[in-house]
């Protein structure tokens, strides 16, 4: 399942913050800097955390040096989809 995100690096508050303001992306703020990498493997983590996968199974297919990124996430399609739709709420 493909999802795309909103990142904000080095936010004061980490956490999914929900969908952004045009209602494409789910906003991921992580307190890493966007530097060698470090906030995109905080976003994979954070979003992993958020719809209960393993860590390994969100990877950034799109965006890593943009804020609009795009992740593949590996698992249950039905599960997943129930899931990012009550985030995007």
């Amino acid at each position: 399942m493909e999802l795309r995100v909103k990142a904000q690096p080095k936010s004061r508050r980490p956490g999914i913050g929900g969908p952004s303001p045009d209602g494409a992306a789910l906003r991921v703020a992580v307190t890493e800097a966007p530097e060698d990498g470090r906030a995109n493997r905080a976003i994979c983590a954070a979003v992993a955390e958020a719809v209960g996968v393993a860590p390994s199974a969100v990877t950034l297919t799109q965006g890593a040096s943009g804020r609009l990124k795009t992740l593949r996430i590996a698992g249950d399609p039905a599960r997943l989809s129930e899931t990012l739709n009550r985030l995007l709420a």
